[in-house]
């Protein structure tokens, strides 16, 4: 059976035919020159060829020597970036996050640049996923989610949301019009389709503030997501009824504003689900711990009050 040089053994060889010196060499990989030298003479005899000749205290190489540096200095240098490469990746924590799409379309993806500067870089997946999600065959670290589906694993409930009227501040002098709250005025529907949970509606709206529009509380434009529906209001195109943690930060900056008040309180609160398998891991309970206060903050926001 052939016998290998060992990779120490290779790496003395390189070293010390690079620099030209068994001394060097051992300053470089932090050994004796005697271990240098010797490494060196186990790979003379295994390879069976001499690869230095030793003229007093120089060493200068001999044609096999010659012919194996260049190759085995390519090798060192490829290993040696490969292994920089793998070394920061090891430290580089890792997480897969799931919401519902329309926070995966805009509110989260805007805000994920903070939680990186506030707690370092970190191989983020974001997914944008409607309910159920599977945590074992998607690797999921952590599930935002309306209402708590997923008792199986631990879950805690986060906050309590509204749906407040929002419109672009073009559309705010004429809400009046015609004695009945946002009379005339084109609305935006929400609807999450048949599988979604029930989301409160312009009729249910109305209905709270004891208005009776009819007919025109059923008719404008229609979005299958939240998301969509808040920015076709900030677009100017009507008024919608928005969740405060997607649309408090529009009010807050002026891109929307609150045109009657009145707000329906959402059936069910935000929960939060971490697998046991992702709870003790630093980076799921900082991120937990930021999202928690990203949504709190939102659904807090004075401007909804």
């Amino acid at each position: 059976m052939a016998t290998f040089p060992s990779l120490k053994g290779l790496q003395a060889f390189e070293a010390a035919a690079r620099t030209g010196s068994f001394t060097a060499a051992a300053e470089e990989l932090s050994v004796s020159a005697a271990a240098v030298s010797q490494l060196i003479r186990t790979v003379e005899v295994q390879m069976e060829r001499k690869l230095f000749h030793r003229i007093n205290r120089r060493v200068v190489l001999t044609e096999a020597g010659v012919e194996m540096l260049p190759r085995l200095t390519v090798a060192f240098q490829e290993i040696g970036s490969v292994s920089r490469e793998l070394g920061a990746d090891a430290f580089r924590p890792r997480l897969v996050v799931s919401v519902p799409p329309s926070m995966a379309m805009g509110w989260l993806s805007q805000r994920l640049a903070g939680f990186v500067a506030s707690h370092g870089a970190a191989d983020i997946s974001l997914r944008g996923d409607d309910d159920p999600v599977s945590f074992d065959r998607e690797l999921i670290d952590i599930r935002l989610s309306y209402g708590p589906h997923y008792r199986e694993h631990p879950t805690e409930e986060i906050a309590r949301d509204a749906v407040y009227p929002v419109c672009a501040p073009g559309l705010a002098g004429i809400t009046k019009a015609g004695g009945e709250p946002l009379a005339g005025l084109p609305l935006i529907h929400t609807d999450w389709g048949p599988t979604g949970a029930s989301f409160p509606s312009w009729p249910n709206w109305f209905e709270a503030e004891g208005a009776h529009p009819g007919r025109a509380a059923r008719r404008g434009l229609s979005a299958n997501s939240s998301r969509a529906a808040l920015d076709l209001a900030i677009s100017g195109l009507g008024v919608a009824l928005a969740q405060g943690v997607y649309c408090a930060e529009a009010v807050e900056d002026g891109r929307l504003v609150r045109p009657a008040g009145g707000a329906i309180a959402l059936r069910q609160p935000y929960c939060l689900t971490v697998p046991e398998r992702s709870a003790s891991r630093d980076v799921v309970a900082a991120f937990r711990d930021w999202l928690v206060n990203q949504c709190q903050r939102a659904v807090g926001s004075p401007a909804l009050r």
